[in-house]
């Protein structure tokens, strides 16, 4: 699933206190000779707010079993997201589909200056202080993955200094 990303850490669910966080739910129709059929589509982010976090989908005909299913799918795709202390290494702008996401760490004390699917992901992670900005699409799905594909990107300073080849004093004082 991210497999156009260097570095990143996949992670077991076994072992985890994972949270999970209800982003939305969509109803959906199909209308057939004998009338409408309902259906229900739910996007679930987990988190264990210490860096690692993953989202899922679920569909169902019942809105219960569209989240279990979409929190098992979710638990399958856990990754690590490096964070420094209680906020983000460095600002960084993730897309997907029509929605556009930029990240920004921010002081301590500022709290989580999001919204809605971003919020939920966030938080999910552990960040407790960062700005972010979403524009383009609000579609909550296309929110979530363009939020993941700006955490994703994310890279933590020892990782940097061994991809260069440099010391981490080098890194910060060039």
């Amino acid at each position: 699933m991210y497999q156009k990303y260097k570095n990143v850490e996949t992670v077991k669910p076994s072992g985890l206190e994972l949270k999970d966080r209800l982003v939305g739910i969509q109803r959906v129709t199909k209308v057939t000779k004998g009338g409408r059929a309902f259906g229900f589509s739910a996007i679930v982010v987990v988190g264990d707010e210490n860096g690692v976090v993953g989202h899922g989908l679920g569909k169902s005909k019942e809105v219960a079993t569209a989240i279990a299913k979409a929190i098992e799918d979710a638990k399958k795709n856990l990754i690590r997201i490096p964070l420094n202390k209680a906020t983000l290494p460095h600002e960084q702008k993730g897309k997907f589909g029509g929605a556009r996401v930029y990240i920004q760490p921010a002081s301590h004390g500022t709290g989580v200056i999001a919204g809605g699917a971003v919020r939920a992901v966030l938080e999910a992670v552990g960040v407790q202080d960062v700005l972010s900005k979403s524009q383009g699409s609000s579609n909550p799905h296309n929110v979530v993955k363009a939020t993941f594909d700006a955490l994703l990107q994310l890279r933590d300073a020892k990782t940097v200094a061994s991809q260069r080849g440099v010391s981490l004093e080098k890194v910060f004082k060039g």
